[in-house]
């Protein structure tokens, strides 16, 4: 693999190219940096998945074929579908020989940009390649202008969503696609692991303010005592060990998106200074006096429900409805049961590569076992359950014993029944934080806010 940046600020945008010729890929390398900011290259689709995660190109150039002994296109096609679907908004290009001109009229059907024929022709590469890249920037909000370069979503790093197939996923996705150029606030809720972070990454990689950082801030992990600073920054002397400005997060976040995730988590008594900033867009740092203009897009998440905690009083009605502009309710993985298989075929290509295993698939009783799991912990769970197997494995391909997978699943834990078990760790530590957050296998910021959830 091979990755090479320019400095020249004449050259924007990032391509991958994938072709299984080393010729055309050292020829690619002296090319495409004169046009490009940054260049990568593969020798075949294997590490495909996991550098479209950590790269982020504006286009994919990709040979057709990549297999000598099958040369029918149909792997170009099959890539350029798994491109489309992981990233709509990266350009492919196809790569071809004059026979398989029509495939690749066929891969264009399927979603690509446009197709070159080898021997190529460098201007005309360059003029489509470039065309793809600012197309693709258009999309992303970025600025297209010469000279102007822009990280694909600065300020953020992670997954690339997966979007899958089942209709709720289908659903989202269409009301991405309509409130993502807006500044509509977002409110994304879901169980825990569902992908609320991801999905919010997202809505600002397809926003006007991609160009922008995206900020983001747990909220059920700021102390009480420093939720304004870190919020609403504070000035040198406000407090002890105040010992210089600092910068909150609203601040920090100008131009782009702030993300408060697990929005739930925050005690009524600072609710009402958070709502105060969001409608004013102005912050006041913790010992100052000046009034900050911030220009933001908001997006929340949280595992709670909100509409109850407002009927409880323990959430701000007015807060609610301030936040609560579009709401987005992600499916637990249970429900998307058809999407379960190719997520894990997405985290074994991740982890493979991480760990350097040759793994062709999943045995098709494993996928059978992982189908038939309840996957309280969501995509997350399915994740950390893929990662282990994948470093124990030892053939080609995971099977039933690499994932060490009870064959009878346990049921789905209800709330009534995590809220008995939260209690009984609490009265059998003598309410012992630690003590209860390592009994139920969780982190002391997960108990506090399971705490806050159930009112213990």
């Amino acid at each position: 693999m091979a990755h090479l940046t320019t400095e020249n600020s004449g050259r924007r945008g990032k391509i991958l190219v994938v072709d299984d010729n080393l010729g055309i890929r050292r020829t690619l390398e002296i090319l495409l940096p004169l046009h490009f900011a940054e260049v990568k290259t593969l020798p075949s689709p294997a590490a495909l998945v996991s550098t479209l995660e950590q790269f982020r190109p504006d286009v994919v150039l990709l040979d057709m074929n990549f297999n000598t002994s099958i040369n029918t296109g149909n792997e170009g096609l099959y890539w350029t579908a798994e491109i489309k679907k992981m990233a709509p908004d990266v350009e492919v290009v196809l790569f071809t020989a004059y026979a398989d001109i029509q495939l690749a009229v066929e891969g264009m059907k399927r979603g690509a940009f446009d197709f070159i024929v080898k021997p190529w022709d460098n201007d005309k590469l360059i003029a489509v390649l470039t065309s793809a890249r600012d197309k693709a920037q258009k999309a992303r909000g970025r600025d297209a202008r010469p000279g102007v370069t822009e990280s694909a979503v600065p300020g953020t790093t992670g997954d690339l969503m997966f979007w899958g197939t089942s209709a709720p996923m289908a659903a989202i996705r269409k009301t991405l696609e309509k409130i993502a150029p807006t500044d509509a606030t977002v409110l994304i809720t879901g169980e825990n692991g569902t992908g609320k972070d991801v999905l919010a990454r997202e809505i600002h990689a397809h926003s006007l303010r991609s160009g922008k950082p995206m900020v983001a801030v747990d909220a059920g992990a700021v102390t009480e005592t420093l939720f304004e600073s870190e919020l609403f920054g504070h000035v040198k002397g406000a407090f002890t060990d105040a010992y210089a400005d600092h910068v909150g997060k609203f601040e920090q976040a100008d131009g782009g998106t702030l993300f408060l995730d697990e929005i739930g988590n925050i005690p009524l008594h600072l609710q009402a200074k958070l709502l105060r900033v969001i409608q004013n867009r102005n912050v006041v740092r913790v010992g100052g006096s000046q009034a900050i203009p911030v220009n933001i897009r908001l997006i929340c998440a949280t595992n709670m429900d909100l509409a109850a905690l407002v009927r409880e009083g323990r959430f701000r009605e007015d807060l609610y409805y301030r936040i609560n502009t579009v709401h987005i309710a992600l499916p637990p993985l249970r429900e998307r049961a058809e999407d379960i298989v190719p997520f894990a075929n997405l985290f074994l290509a991740r982890f493979a590569e991480k760990y350097h295993r040759s793994l062709t698939g999943i045995a098709p009783e494993a996928e059978a076992l992982l189908q038939a799991q309840p996957w309280n912990g969501n995509i997350r769970e399915l994740q950390n359950c893929v990662e282990k197997a994948v470093i124990l494995s030892d053939g080609r391909q995971l099977t039933v014993n690499d994932f060490q997978l009870d064959a009878r699943p346990a049921p789905v834990v209800s709330s009534a029944d995590e809220e008995q078990r939260v209690r009984e760790a609490m009265d059998r530590t003598g309410g012992n934080i630690s003590a209860a957050a390592k009994m139920l296998g969780v982190s002391r910021p997960t108990l506090y806010a399971k705490l806050k959830k159930y009112g213990l």
